[in-house]
């Protein structure tokens, strides 16, 4: 017999929030957190804009120390997971600490770090005045080491990296270390700190990004004819992942379950989705099939629709594939459309706004989109421009990497 998993506990860090509740509300209110690049000067940037954090102070959360010794993206990490661990509320002293693991994701770890180490080593005369941090800082499992630090967890504790598909990797990863009676509480998620020159420069040399410089807002606009690429966006996304009998045993509040989660490769290219989108509809039928489900359950399905000409008609033709042409009830919709792409933190973010609607009932809209691409079937429900209340009792979250990757999760309401 398998373990049941559900999720006691939620973090966000995100550019519509830096908290839960916050990210939340502005995610129902349809707002957007794109406006032009401050991090450094993107003026000579094919895309100057991006999804950056607003009114945030690290220094609020960490001290000189642990921000000396961590990159951005841990830092990140750091401060979601702080608030999902606070808000499942789970005693450590009163539990054996091999008993609660991390498994933490994040696509490009410290390009930060690397970056600046890098640059500022080739400006010099040859000689390397490399920091002693550098290597710790930019390694993609230091989030999850230093979450384990900081906490005193010590399960299981590693990192998960499958491009944009990372975070449902991790979460996964956790639903089934957990089921299987590895671990009673695993803090999974995702963080990435992509608003750097090289890593905004390299998507844009792809063409990947929209290049609406005069109107980041509205640039974003997943499933539009219009369409022309993402919106790079930041920040983190913590989920605990309980035990469901260890969970009803100390009275937690129980958010959602995780029935089923899916991964597969399409094995078709680098960087583009399968055109018919054969591994992704694979994925998703196995996710729910382990849930126990059809199509015709799924009340409310956050796509991954990253604004992208190819990738959004891919993965309608993959749910096209799943629903076998039949009409379907299901909601649709993107929040991309108002967070950015948050790439390795994505999926993270995106099912705590799956497991939100569980709990509210309402769906968040897909902002900006004002004409369907003609090659969108009519049978298909989407949620445009604002929010609506509506039965949620199971939810989807997709997600889609470069190299193939296709990562699904499904939650029920409990």
């Amino acid at each position: 017999m398998l373990n049941r998993v559900v999720i006691t506990g939620l973090g966000a860090l995100t550019p519509l929030g830096n908290n839960v509740k916050t990210y939340w509300q502005n995610l129902i209110a349809g707002k957007s957190g794109a406006a032009t690049i401050t991090r450094f000067d993107a003026s000579l940037f094919r895309t100057q804009f991006a999804c950056e954090l607003k009114d945030f102070n690290i220094t609020d959360h960490l001290d000189k120390a642990e921000l000396k010794r961590t990159d951005t993206f841990t830092q990140y990490a750091l401060v979601a997971a702080d608030e999902a661990i606070k808000d499942s509320g789970f005693d450590l002293s009163k539990m054996d600490p091999f008993d609660v693991g991390i498994i933490w994701g994040s696509g490009q770890g410290g390009m930060e770090t690397f970056e600046e180490q890098v640059t500022e080593y080739a400006r010099g005369n040859g000689q390397p005045r490399f920091s002693p941090f550098f290597v710790p800082k930019f390694i993609s499992n230091m989030a999850s080491g230093m979450i384990s630090i900081r906490n005193g967890f010590m399960g299981i504790n590693y990192t998960t990296v499958s491009a944009c598909a990372t975070s449902n990797t991790a979460i996964m990863d956790a639903f089934n270390y957990i089921r299987l009676g590895k671990a009673k509480i695993i803090v999974t998620g995702g963080s990435e700190a992509p608003i750097t020159p090289a890593s905004i420069g390299g998507f844009s040399s792809m063409k990947a990004m929209s290049a609406r410089n005069n109107d980041p807002q509205h640039a974003s606009r997943p499933f539009d004819i219009d369409r022309d690429g993402f919106v790079m966006g930041e920040g983190a996304g913590a989920l605990v992942l309980e035990d469901y009998d260890h969970a009803v045993a100390r009275g937690a509040h129980i958010y959602a379950e995780v029935t089923g989660a899916s991964m597969t490769a399409d094995a078709y290219h680098m960087t583009a989705t399968h055109p018919e989108g054969l591994g992704a509809a694979r994925a998703m039928q196995q996710a729910l099939t382990e849930s126990g489900l059809s199509i015709e359950d799924v009340d409310y399905l956050n796509m991954h629709a990253t604004s992208t000409p190819v990738g959004d008609l891919s993965e309608i033709n993959a749910l096209l594939a799943v629903t076998k042409g039949k009409v379907t009830d299901t909601i649709i919709g993107s929040t991309k459309s108002m967070t950015g792409h948050l790439l390795g933190a994505a999926g993270a973010i995106e099912a705590i706004a799956a497991i939100k609607s569980i709990e509210n009932q309402v769906i968040p809209p897909t902002i900006n989109t004002t004409t369907l691409d003609p090659a969108i079937p009519d049978n298909l429900k989407f949620v445009l421009n604002d929010a609506i209340n509506h039965k949620v009792k199971v939810a989807m979250s997709n997600t889609f990497g470069f190299g193939g990757h296709n990562g699904i999760v499904v939650f029920k309401a409990v």
